[in-house]
């Protein structure tokens, strides 16, 4: 290979690369899809899975929806007592629906369980309670969303997505909460 190819193949390299780290630093263009139909009707069950950050909806056996969500601050672990800042495992009944909270309209689980309250007790500890699938804070501008993990054992969706499953979710509701 003469000089001149040589220095021909660094430039072509180097161009490469430039153009590898501008792509990588560059805004990504997402595909507008377009919004699903209206949900009809009531939902049967919500499965949350904590690892995947992911919450479902299911109407007749099958999922319907599926929204990511934000967990307790130190979501591992099944919730042990208050302050942990664990979102419960396990199998949960949706109790109340509070549309004045401090969090965009919330769904309340019955949380603490006997279980729940006799470990706690075990431990020296309080369970906690109050724990709700929510929106974001009040205080916080229409459309914001708080990235991570923020709550205190709580499941949190956007201000639309609770809209959208406040309308479909009765109390008696049966939530599972998967690891």
């Amino acid at each position: 290979m003469t000089r001149p190819d040589r220095l021909l193949a660094w430039l072509v390299l180097i161009a490469l690369f430039g153009v590898m780290i501008a792509s990588f630093f560059m805004p990504r263009e997402e595909v507008a899809l377009p919004p699903p139909p209206p949900l009809a009707g009531q939902i049967d069950r919500i499965v949350i899975e904590k690892a995947a950050r992911r919450m479902q909806l299911i109407q007749n056996g099958k999922p319907v929806r599926t929204y990511r969500i934000a967990l307790g601050f130190a979501p591992e672990g099944d919730k042990e007592r208050q302050g942990d800042g664990r979102t419960p495992e396990g199998e949960f009944t949706i109790d109340r629906r509070n549309a004045k909270s401090a969090f965009h309209l919330s769904l309340g689980l019955d949380y603490p369980q006997r279980t729940h309250r006799a470990r706690a007790a075990e431990a020296g500890a309080d369970p906690g309670g109050d724990i709700f699938i929510h929106g974001q804070p009040n205080a916080l501008p229409e459309g914001f969303k708080l990235r991570g993990d923020w709550t205190a054992g709580c499941i949190a969706v956007t201000n639309a997505e609770m809209r959208e499953i406040w309308k479909v979710t009765p109390v008696g509701t049966k939530v599972e909460i998967r690891p």
